[in-house]
Protein backbone atom coordinates (compact mmCIF):
# COMPACT_ATOMS: atom_id res chain seq x y z
CA UNK A 1 0.00 0.00 0.00
CA UNK A 2 1.15 3.33 -0.51
CA UNK A 3 1.91 5.73 2.00
CA UNK A 4 0.18 7.80 3.94
CA UNK A 5 -0.36 11.81 2.45
CA UNK A 6 -2.71 12.16 5.13
CA UNK A 7 -3.09 10.45 8.81
CA UNK A 8 -5.57 11.69 11.12
CA UNK A 9 -5.79 10.01 14.92
CA UNK A 10 -8.26 10.21 17.04
CA UNK A 11 -9.27 13.29 16.22
CA UNK A 12 -12.07 14.82 17.85
CA UNK A 13 -13.79 18.65 18.02
CA UNK A 14 -16.79 19.69 19.55
CA UNK A 15 -19.49 22.65 19.77
CA UNK A 16 -20.59 23.39 22.76
CA UNK A 17 -21.97 20.23 23.86
CA UNK A 18 -22.16 18.89 20.34
CA UNK A 19 -19.51 16.26 19.65
CA UNK A 20 -19.23 16.90 15.88
CA UNK A 21 -16.64 14.96 15.71
CA UNK A 22 -15.49 11.93 17.69
CA UNK A 23 -12.23 9.82 17.76
CA UNK A 24 -11.61 9.52 13.71
CA UNK A 25 -8.65 7.89 12.55
CA UNK A 26 -7.62 7.29 8.99
CA UNK A 27 -5.11 7.28 6.55
CA UNK A 28 -5.44 8.24 2.93
CA UNK A 29 -2.37 6.97 0.87
CA UNK A 30 -1.12 9.01 -1.69
CA UNK A 31 -1.88 9.18 -5.02
CA UNK A 32 -5.94 7.59 -4.27
CA UNK A 33 -9.49 8.66 -4.85
CA UNK A 34 -11.13 8.10 -1.72
CA UNK A 35 -14.83 9.43 -0.55
CA UNK A 36 -16.56 10.15 2.87
CA UNK A 37 -20.23 9.86 2.63
CA UNK A 38 -22.45 9.70 5.75
CA UNK A 39 -25.70 11.56 6.63
CA UNK A 40 -26.34 15.18 6.37
CA UNK A 41 -25.07 16.60 9.93
CA UNK A 42 -22.36 13.32 10.07
CA UNK A 43 -19.84 15.88 10.77
CA UNK A 44 -18.11 15.53 7.17
CA UNK A 45 -17.46 18.74 6.48
CA UNK A 46 -16.24 19.30 9.90
CA UNK A 47 -13.85 17.14 9.25
CA UNK A 48 -12.50 18.82 6.09
CA UNK A 49 -12.08 21.91 8.04
CA UNK A 50 -9.92 20.43 11.10
CA UNK A 51 -7.70 18.50 7.77
CA UNK A 52 -7.43 21.82 6.38
CA UNK A 53 -7.15 23.97 9.09
CA UNK A 54 -10.42 25.93 9.33
CA UNK A 55 -10.84 24.91 12.46
CA UNK A 56 -8.53 23.01 15.01
CA UNK A 57 -8.95 19.71 17.22
CA UNK A 58 -9.72 19.54 20.54
CA UNK A 59 -7.68 15.77 20.87
CA UNK A 60 -5.85 14.09 18.41
CA UNK A 61 -3.13 15.12 15.51
CA UNK A 62 -3.41 15.65 11.93
CA UNK A 63 0.02 14.75 9.68
CA UNK A 64 0.41 15.92 5.90
CA UNK A 65 2.97 14.35 4.04
CA UNK A 66 4.76 13.06 7.48
CA UNK A 67 4.28 16.41 9.01
CA UNK A 68 2.43 17.43 12.33
CA UNK A 69 0.18 20.47 10.88
CA UNK A 70 -2.63 19.99 13.57
CA UNK A 71 -3.83 23.19 14.19
CA UNK A 72 -2.15 24.66 11.45
CA UNK A 73 -3.06 27.65 9.18
CA UNK A 74 -5.11 27.11 5.76
CA UNK A 75 -2.98 29.17 3.68
CA UNK A 76 0.10 27.54 5.03
CA UNK A 77 -1.76 23.89 4.27
CA UNK A 78 -2.28 25.34 0.68
CA UNK A 79 1.16 25.69 0.23
CA UNK A 80 2.39 22.56 1.69
CA UNK A 81 -0.11 21.16 -1.03
CA UNK A 82 -3.21 20.39 0.35
CA UNK A 83 -6.33 22.49 -1.22
CA UNK A 84 -10.13 22.18 -0.37
CA UNK A 85 -13.38 23.65 -2.26
CA UNK A 86 -16.45 24.63 -0.67
CA UNK A 87 -20.23 23.13 -0.90
CA UNK A 88 -21.53 26.62 -1.39
CA UNK A 89 -19.62 28.22 -4.34
CA UNK A 90 -19.01 31.81 -4.37
CA UNK A 91 -16.91 32.88 -7.41
CA UNK A 92 -15.72 36.76 -7.74
CA UNK A 93 -18.43 37.52 -10.15
CA UNK A 94 -17.73 39.75 -11.85
CA UNK A 95 -14.69 38.77 -12.79
CA UNK A 96 -13.85 36.56 -15.39
CA UNK A 97 -13.98 33.19 -15.83
CA UNK A 98 -9.98 33.15 -16.21
CA UNK A 99 -9.35 35.27 -13.34
CA UNK A 100 -10.72 33.74 -10.94
CA UNK A 101 -8.84 30.64 -11.69
CA UNK A 102 -5.50 32.96 -11.81
CA UNK A 103 -6.13 33.38 -8.34
CA UNK A 104 -5.75 30.29 -7.14
CA UNK A 105 -2.48 30.08 -9.31
CA UNK A 106 -0.81 33.13 -7.48
CA UNK A 107 -0.25 30.61 -4.84
CA UNK A 108 2.77 29.84 -6.60
CA UNK A 109 3.32 31.96 -9.51
CA UNK A 110 3.85 35.71 -8.12
CA UNK A 111 3.81 37.00 -12.02
CA UNK A 112 -0.19 37.85 -13.12
CA UNK A 113 0.89 36.83 -16.71
CA UNK A 114 2.05 33.73 -15.49
CA UNK A 115 -1.11 33.08 -13.81
CA UNK A 116 -3.36 33.90 -16.46
CA UNK A 117 -1.39 31.38 -18.68
CA UNK A 118 -2.12 28.82 -16.29
CA UNK A 119 -5.33 29.57 -15.45
CA UNK A 120 -5.82 28.51 -19.36
CA UNK A 121 -4.16 25.46 -18.73
CA UNK A 122 -7.06 24.46 -16.11
CA UNK A 123 -9.93 25.63 -17.78
CA UNK A 124 -8.65 23.11 -20.52
CA UNK A 125 -8.28 20.47 -17.78
CA UNK A 126 -11.94 21.05 -15.95
CA UNK A 127 -14.07 21.55 -19.12
CA UNK A 128 -13.99 25.32 -18.93
CA UNK A 129 -11.73 26.55 -21.96
CA UNK A 130 -14.66 27.87 -24.36
CA UNK A 131 -15.83 30.40 -21.07
CA UNK A 132 -12.62 31.53 -19.72
CA UNK A 133 -13.55 35.04 -20.88
CA UNK A 134 -17.34 35.07 -19.53
CA UNK A 135 -17.93 36.51 -16.38
CA UNK A 136 -18.44 33.99 -13.38
CA UNK A 137 -22.12 35.52 -12.80
CA UNK A 138 -22.98 33.97 -16.26
CA UNK A 139 -21.90 30.54 -15.29
CA UNK A 140 -24.91 27.39 -14.53
CA UNK A 141 -24.69 25.47 -11.98
CA UNK A 142 -21.74 23.13 -13.38
CA UNK A 143 -20.18 25.73 -14.61
CA UNK A 144 -19.81 27.09 -11.09
CA UNK A 145 -19.18 23.73 -9.82
CA UNK A 146 -16.14 22.96 -12.33
CA UNK A 147 -15.08 26.78 -11.53
CA UNK A 148 -14.96 26.02 -7.72
CA UNK A 149 -12.68 22.65 -8.95
CA UNK A 150 -10.47 24.61 -11.21
CA UNK A 151 -9.60 27.48 -8.65
CA UNK A 152 -8.43 24.56 -6.48
CA UNK A 153 -6.68 22.82 -8.78
CA UNK A 154 -4.53 26.18 -9.98
CA UNK A 155 -2.60 26.15 -6.24
CA UNK A 156 -1.03 22.93 -7.35
CA UNK A 157 -2.56 20.54 -4.65
CA UNK A 158 -0.83 17.25 -3.64
CA UNK A 159 -4.22 16.63 -1.99
CA UNK A 160 -7.57 18.11 -3.00
CA UNK A 161 -10.21 18.29 -0.77
CA UNK A 162 -13.47 18.03 -2.97
CA UNK A 163 -16.84 18.68 -0.64
CA UNK A 164 -19.97 17.58 -2.92
CA UNK A 165 -18.54 19.17 -5.77
CA UNK A 166 -21.57 17.40 -7.54
CA UNK A 167 -23.98 18.52 -5.30
CA UNK A 168 -27.16 20.48 -7.62
CA UNK A 169 -26.64 18.75 -10.89
CA UNK A 170 -28.31 17.08 -12.60
CA UNK A 171 -27.67 12.87 -13.99
CA UNK A 172 -25.74 14.03 -17.34
CA UNK A 173 -24.08 16.62 -15.51
CA UNK A 174 -22.68 14.55 -12.71
CA UNK A 175 -21.86 11.95 -15.75
CA UNK A 176 -19.77 14.60 -17.12
CA UNK A 177 -18.38 15.47 -14.32
CA UNK A 178 -16.83 11.84 -13.36
CA UNK A 179 -13.85 11.95 -16.14
CA UNK A 180 -12.85 15.14 -14.81
CA UNK A 181 -12.18 14.13 -11.44
CA UNK A 182 -10.52 10.85 -12.24
CA UNK A 183 -8.53 12.63 -14.72
CA UNK A 184 -7.22 14.54 -12.03
CA UNK A 185 -6.06 11.75 -9.68
CA UNK A 186 -4.66 9.73 -12.38
CA UNK A 187 -2.58 13.23 -13.12
CA UNK A 188 -1.21 12.66 -9.60
CA UNK A 189 -3.33 14.67 -6.96
CA UNK A 190 -4.54 12.80 -3.73
CA UNK A 191 -8.41 13.32 -3.98
CA UNK A 192 -10.56 13.00 -0.89
CA UNK A 193 -14.10 13.46 -1.91
CA UNK A 194 -17.25 14.11 0.25
CA UNK A 195 -20.38 12.99 -1.81
CA UNK A 196 -23.85 12.33 -1.20
CA UNK A 197 -24.16 10.80 -5.08
CA UNK A 198 -23.28 7.24 -4.61
CA UNK A 199 -23.50 7.00 -8.37
CA UNK A 200 -20.41 8.71 -8.57
CA UNK A 201 -18.86 7.05 -5.32
CA UNK A 202 -19.33 3.69 -6.81
CA UNK A 203 -17.25 5.06 -10.40
CA UNK A 204 -14.55 6.95 -8.83
CA UNK A 205 -13.72 5.79 -5.28
CA UNK A 206 -11.07 2.85 -4.09
CA UNK A 207 -12.00 3.35 -0.96
CA UNK A 208 -14.57 4.90 1.00
CA UNK A 209 -15.21 6.06 5.17
CA UNK A 210 -18.87 6.11 6.29
CA UNK A 211 -19.50 8.67 8.98
CA UNK A 212 -22.29 9.21 11.38
CA UNK A 213 -22.68 11.32 14.52
CA UNK A 214 -19.23 12.29 14.12
CA UNK A 215 -17.65 8.76 14.53
CA UNK A 216 -16.43 6.14 11.75
CA UNK A 217 -18.90 3.23 11.47
CA UNK A 218 -17.66 1.55 8.52
CA UNK A 219 -14.90 1.75 5.95
CA UNK A 220 -13.81 -0.35 2.78
CA UNK A 221 -14.41 -0.57 -1.09
CA UNK A 222 -17.94 1.01 -2.30
CA UNK A 223 -19.30 -2.61 -3.01
CA UNK A 224 -18.03 -3.40 0.97
CA UNK A 225 -19.76 -0.53 2.62
CA UNK A 226 -23.19 -0.53 1.03
CA UNK A 227 -23.46 -4.30 2.04
CA UNK A 228 -22.57 -2.88 6.10
CA UNK A 229 -25.99 -3.08 7.56
CA UNK A 230 -24.40 -0.35 10.18
CA UNK A 231 -24.21 1.47 6.52
CA UNK A 232 -27.51 0.70 5.31
CA UNK A 233 -29.28 1.66 8.73
CA UNK A 234 -27.42 4.82 9.16
CA UNK A 235 -26.92 6.23 5.80
CA UNK A 236 -28.27 4.33 2.36
CA UNK A 237 -31.63 2.37 3.47
CA UNK A 238 -31.90 -1.40 2.08
CA UNK A 239 -33.63 0.41 -1.22
CA UNK A 240 -30.78 2.40 -1.99
CA UNK A 241 -28.55 -0.51 -1.14
CA UNK A 242 -30.01 -2.95 -2.92
CA UNK A 243 -29.92 -0.58 -6.34
CA UNK A 244 -26.41 0.05 -6.14
CA UNK A 245 -25.52 -3.44 -5.44
CA UNK A 246 -27.25 -4.36 -8.84
CA UNK A 247 -25.06 -1.88 -10.47
CA UNK A 248 -21.72 -3.19 -9.12
CA UNK A 249 -23.15 -6.86 -10.26
CA UNK A 250 -21.74 -7.58 -13.56
CA UNK A 251 -24.10 -7.82 -16.92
Amino acid sequence: MAKALLALDGVSRSFGGLQAVRDVTLEVPAGSLAALIGPNGAGKTTLFALMSGFLKPDRGRIRFAGEDITGREPHRNALAGMTRTFQIVQPFAQQTVRQNIAVGAHLRLASRRAALEHAEIVAQRVGLAPHLDKPAADLTVAGRKRLELARALATGPRLLLLDEVLAGLNPTEIADMIPVVRDINAGGVTVLMIEHVMQAVMNLAGHVWVLAQGQLIAQGTPGEVTRDERVIEAYLGHGAAARLRAQEAPA
